[in-house]
């Protein structure tokens, strides 16, 4: 159980972080909380481990932007044998946009590398310590930092996909989707710098808010929806802002190929169906992969880590090196 301890103990040291520059933080997710969860209906399931391979190396806690005293953060996952600039993965953590944090990423970053791609573990701000758009301008800024760095950490500024997971898959699709939409930039860091990515990964996150999955309003408002939480309104509120925040809505023939790799539970699917008929419509490559009889969290736990790992490489490996050249 080496790996749950380190896993663990990155979190509470994320926290721990957190608390001493007053940064607000929720536990609603974290590696104890989803075990805790998971294991209710499938008592096998296993935390990915953390493996510490002697074919990756680690940069850890590198600031991308400031917002004034506010540091981002990241960490980079890098082949230690490397022929040329490579495919770089920007990794974007769930928790209902108000919780977890990037050091869940670090399993699945570290088998990614050693597969030969640079893996990069993202903090950005979440909603109990500011609302949307800032968790997007932040990714935004830390694409372009990517590419401000690309020489010194063998980066093919080409070829940066957004990857995400729950909440985070969201995130990811949202910043695909709004490449090249200047309202959604922000004004943090390296702004001579593109933040355009070239293919987006959603494991298992939403692409339509407006949905009554994510949408639906509690008369409580302390039980609200995470999403309300994160845009600060109900939808009833501000329909506007629902929808300004929903990925489907920005499909266009210059959307980046996409794979949608889901678990087993419809709900984590809201507007998946809709806008693959938009990407159709388009004619944007896509994959769509669905992992039979599994929990919402495959991306962290065996027995569905391995196959959704296989899912990532695979798409990677034929968006970036398929001889037909799938992207524009």
């Amino acid at each position: 159980m080496i790996f749950v301890f380190i896993i663990v103990s990155s979190s509470l040291f994320a926290q721990e972080t957190a608390i001493k520059k007053n940064i607000a933080r929720d536990d609603y997710f974290t590696i104890k909380t989803a075990t805790d969860k998971v294991r209710k209906k499938y008592p096998f399931a296993e935390p990915a481990q953390l493996k510490e391979s002697e074919k990756v190396n680690v940069f850890k806690n590198l600031t991308y932007a400031s917002i004034g005293e506010r540091e981002l953060h990241l960490d980079i996952f890098q082949p230690n044998k490397i022929i040329g600039p490579l495919t770089t993965i920007l990794m974007i953590h769930g928790g209902g946009w108000r919780s977890g944090d990037r050091s869940m990423e670090y399993p699945m970053a570290e088998q990614l590398a050693e597969k030969g791609y640079i893996s990069v573990t993202v903090e950005y701000r979440l909603s109990p310590e500011t609302l949307y758009p800032a968790a997007v301008y932040d990714l935004k800024a830390a694409v372009r930092w990517l590419r401000a760095n690309a020489k010194k950490f063998n980066i093919d500024p080409g070829k940066i996909v957004a990857y995400g997971c729950s909440s985070g898959g969201h995130l990811a699709t949202l910043l695909g989707v709004t490449n090249g939409r200047g309202n959604f930039e922000g004004e943090m860091g390296n702004l001579d710098y593109s933040s355009m990515v070239q293919g987006i990964v959603n494991v298992d996150g939403p692409l339509d808010l407006t949905h009554p999955e994510e949408s639906f309003e509690i008369e409580d408002s302390s039980k609200s929806t995470s999403a309300a939480q994160w845009l600060g309104c109900t939808f009833k509120e501000k329909p506007e802002l629902w929808m300004e925040a929903s990925p489907m809505n920005y499909v266009t023939e210059e959307t980046p190929p996409i794979a949608f790799i889901n678990s087993s539970l419809e709900e984590y699917h809201v507007g998946r169906d809709h806008m693959i008929d938009k990407l159709k419509f388009y004619k944007i490559y896509y994959e769509l992969n669905t992992i039979t009889d599994s929990p919402h969290t495959i991306w962290l736990f065996h027995p569905w880590f391995k196959k959704t790992l296989e899912y990532v490489n695979k798409f990677l490996d034929k968006v970036f090196n398929d001889a037909n050249g799938l992207l524009k």
